[in-house]
């Protein structure tokens, strides 16, 4: 599958990925300001998300493969992965399955196991709007209130707002598709290891990584480090210049530490 793409900078490439009702265009200034200063920066669009295509088909190994599709054709032979929440198990995927394909792994919020905190409030609320009474954003934005409370969710939900050929407001994603596959996206990671540099960003005051998780991110990805920063789970949007200042140093440091190893010699 072509995956819809927003490119940025020049350098060592960097692929990121969003999280579940996300896309792409999320990432626009932690590419731009900040990773696109240093990295050629892809912030992908996933598979029934933003402007990709859409399909029946919604699970990890197919993410995964779109991913390795993308580098494919676009002569990514080594990348660094970044990939937040659904994003992030979309990179492990990768990681443990062409893991010659990753150089440096950055998993932000989101453990390889089985995931404990759901979404059914919101896929509740998505599914609840009544796309015939909706004439503007604002409509949208008040039927989304009657189910979520939270303004930032619901401004970040209604970034997937379009509207269609014929004239009405509709969700980008395939919501659909997402729901009938949601319990494929809980699914722990399949048995492998990534042996390469990694990186875990956890939300102190987030639940996808628990201290019992440590373990099992150790085993698979025994390399790994484990970072927190005082935020939820979207650290990326709460602290941005913290969350790009951890990424670019674990980047830097590792990469110089890996290319001046007498093994790299």
């Amino acid at each position: 599958m072509e995956l819809f793409h927003r490119a940025y900078g020049e350098g060592p490439p960097l692929i990121v990925l969003h999280g579940l009702f996300g896309a792409g265009g999320n990432w626009h200034t932690l590419s731009s300001k900040h990773f696109g200063e240093i990295y050629s920066t892809y912030a992908l669009d996933l598979r029934n998300h933003g402007s990709s295509p859409h399909s029946d088909e919604f699970d990890y190994p197919s993410m995964a493969a779109d991913v390795v599709e993308f580098a494919g054709a676009h002569g990514l032979d080594r990348v660094h992965l970044l990939g937040h929440s659904l994003g992030g198990k979309v990179a492990m995927h990768v990681a443990i399955k062409w893991p010659d394909l990753v150089d440096h792994l950055v998993v932000a919020d989101m453990s390889p196991l089985r995931a404990r905190s759901g979404h059914d409030d919101i896929i509740e609320a998505l599914q609840s709007v009544d796309f015939a009474r909706v004439e503007s954003r604002a409509d949208a934005d008040a039927l989304l209130a009657k189910r979520i409370p939270s303004e930032p969710v619901r401004q970040f939900l209604l970034k997937n707002l379009k509207r269609g050929d014929s004239g009405r407001y509709a969700w980008k994603m395939n919501l659909p598709a997402i729901v009938r596959n949601y319990s494929k996206i809980g699914e722990a990671l399949p048995d492998g290891v990534f042996e390469g540099p990694t990186l875990f960003l956890r939300g102190t005051r987030s639940r996808y990584i628990e201290p019992e998780d440590e373990a099992a991110i150790s085993r698979i990805f025994p390399n790994a480090t484990i970072e927190d920063i005082d935020a939820g789970h979207w650290i990326h949007a709460e602290r941005p210049q913290e969350f790009a200042d951890a990424v670019i140093h674990f980047l830097s440091v590792r990469q110089t530490a890996r290319t001046s190893s007498p093994a790299s010699a």
